[in-house]
């Protein structure tokens, strides 16, 4: 993990006091509303539904065991006992009265944690993959660059007022588990014929109101170059991106409107700056910054290389819960003797993503027994051990299954994404929670997950997206009618990853639904496909294969039977 320098530390804890110091005035009606909004969004300070939500950044997923412990903290003493983990690698908290608002800035500095920069016109968290620097299909572990790009981007005073939000994932691996052409700016590491690293740039994907998948904008920017290019996207962005229109403003509108006249702009604007570059003043990455920065991601000195695959002595005569675990929830790794392990937060009675304080100090202390103290936050919102000896897998498994981590549900359909929804969120035209434990309740059975198989389920609460329902293999949309809550369906949508397609929008599949009709559409859909597939065939297949025909006629049936049950 990065390791905070004294200059960092000082930063997040000046940043600290200067909130402070902007709340009290605020507070005591010295600094108005209007003016105190745009400072405290970029400490990640929003006023929700009910109460504010905080954001705190976890850089490219990680986390350690000590930072853990202070969110779990934070949330027993400033909120109702639990946090939200998101889609982007961050940590929501609901319900800290703002008043407080600055003692939980301090308690972050302490850790070396904040909430700069999680919301606003800026650019965001930089997001990654959960198994970067672990993955056996890595090609270039992108974590450095990611601090980099964190360090670049924090208070960029160019960058501070973009037209809209903007956002960055990397990856450095063949398989896309960072949902990277969702995403504003999209990078791939890899390494051309000379052996030389560098990245693929793709530019203008988004979700909300207009799904649109990244464009490839550049296939090979040398990694010592990579910061200029995007500050030239950035720059043409900040200079002829929309302002008039919210809607319009993100990146991927102007990229589609534009087209290759947007491209030319962004290489125009790449190389004038490198050609200014007469005093050293672009941002070019030298190979001294990149070592140092390196020197913070290389193997734990507690992970011995030379260790050898152990036989789990278990696996023989171990119960089927511990089996279904292991082919789950336990994740192939580099290192020789290792494996990397989901602790699932997605259980019955409990919001997909959410941890109390006291599941936050578990997994805290299950990460210092068996992962040398540390975590990860994965975009399908659970936690991931990147350092687990495959020796440990069965004492790991029992630690988990004590804690209510050891669901074996990874990837299977209750292992759902879903945003807070309207419970919580005042963008939110529908409520997402109640029908996350609608359908966890109806697949409760394990075997029926494992006999449906592979299956993304995404659900969002309103057009934002923020549960990623466009990506979903099947994906539900809340919606409004006349005030009351709707949601609309879609499938053969996918994040990403090879085996489903790569990045592709889900279609809808007819009108919207009710809320006491959604739940029963989802068991229908589900229910064709099982009907209608092919021996071995994934339900993201069966959808490319069959087309939405027969999904929406299934829908159509219960829509049929409600009028029938209202008549």
């Amino acid at each position: 993990m990065y390791q905070y320098t004294d200059f960092d530390r000082h930063f997040v804890q000046a940043r600290a006091a200067q909130f402070r110091d902007q709340l009290e005035r605020n507070l005591k009606g010295d600094l108005g509303d209007d003016e105190f909004r745009p400072l405290r969004l970029q400490n990640g300070w929003y006023v929700q539904r009910h109460a504010p939500m905080l954001r705190v950044a976890v850089p490219y997923g990680e986390l350690s065991s000590a930072q853990l412990r202070q969110l779990a903290r934070i949330a027993r003493t400033y909120d109702r006992s639990f946090g939200h983990f998101t889609t982007r690698q961050n940590l929501q908290f609901n319900w800290i009265p703002l008043v407080q608002a600055a003692d939980v800035m301090d308690l972050l500095a302490d850790v070396d944690m904040h909430g700069i920069q999680t919301s606003g016109n800026c650019i965001r968290n930089i997001t990654s993959d959960a198994l970067a620097g672990i993955a056996p299909d890595e090609i270039v572990d992108p974590r450095p660059y990611c601090e980099i790009l964190r360090q670049w981007s924090t208070l960029h005073p160019e960058f501070a007022f973009l037209p809209r939000k903007f956002k960055i994932a990397v990856t450095g691996a063949t398989e896309d588990r960072a949902a990277t052409l969702w995403h504003d700016i999209g990078l791939h590491l890899l390494k051309n014929e000379a052996g030389e690293v560098g990245f693929k740039v793709f530019v203008g994907g988004g979700m909300g109101r207009t799904p649109v998948i990244a464009a490839l904008i550049n296939a090979f920017v040398p990694w010592q170059q990579i910061l200029v290019f995007i500050e030239a996207i950035v720059r043409v962005y900040n200079r002829y991106g929309r302002r008039d229109n919210a809607y319009k403003a993100r990146i991927k509108i102007l990229v589609k409107a534009e087209g290759k006249k947007f491209f030319d702009a962004v290489n125009v604007e790449f190389a004038a700056i490198l050609e200014r570059d007469i005093d050293g003043s672009a941002q070019l990455i030298t190979q001294a910054a990149l070592d140092r920065m390196s020197a913070s991601f290389r193997v734990p000195a507690g992970i011995k290389q030379e260790v050898r695959m152990c036989a789990d002595s278990a696996v023989g005569d171990a119960p089927l819960a511990y089996t279904r675990w292991r082919e789950r929830n336990v994740h192939a790794h580099r290192v020789p003797g290792y494996r990397a392990v989901t602790l699932s937060l997605k259980r019955a009675g409990q919001a997909p993503g959410d941890a109390t304080d006291v599941q936050m100090e578990q997994a805290a202390a299950i990460a210092e027994r068996f992962s040398l103290a540390e975590l990860r936050v994965t975009h399908d919102q659970n936690l991931l051990l990147p350092w687990v000896r495959e020796s440990e897998l069965l004492a790991l498994w029992q630690a988990a299954k004590a804690a209510g981590f050891a669901t074996p549900n990874i990837g299977l359909i209750t292992d759902m994404i879903a945003c807070p929804g309207g419970d919580f969120c005042a963008l939110a035209n529908a409520r997402s929670i109640p029908l996350a434990e609608q359908i966890t309740e109806r697949f409760a059975d394990l075997d029926e997950q494992y006999d449906i198989g592979d299956i993304d389920l995404h659900i969002s609460g309103c057009i934002n997206s923020c549960g990623h329902h466009h990506s979903g293999h099947i994906g539900v949309l809340g919606v409004d009618k006349d005030g009351a809550e709707w949601y609309q369906l879609t499938l053969g949508g996918s994040d990403g990853s090879t085996a489903s397609g790569g990045s592709v929008p889900g279609k809808v599949i007819g009108p919207s639904f009710a809320a006491d009709e959604i739940a029963d559409a989802v068991e229908a859909v589900i229910a064709t496909y099982r009907r209608e597939r092919r021996a071995g065939e994934r339900f993201i297949d069966s959808v490319r294969r069959l087309g939405t025909a027969p999904f929406r006629a299934a829908t159509d049936d219960v829509r049929q039977a409600t009028a029938v049950a209202h008549a």
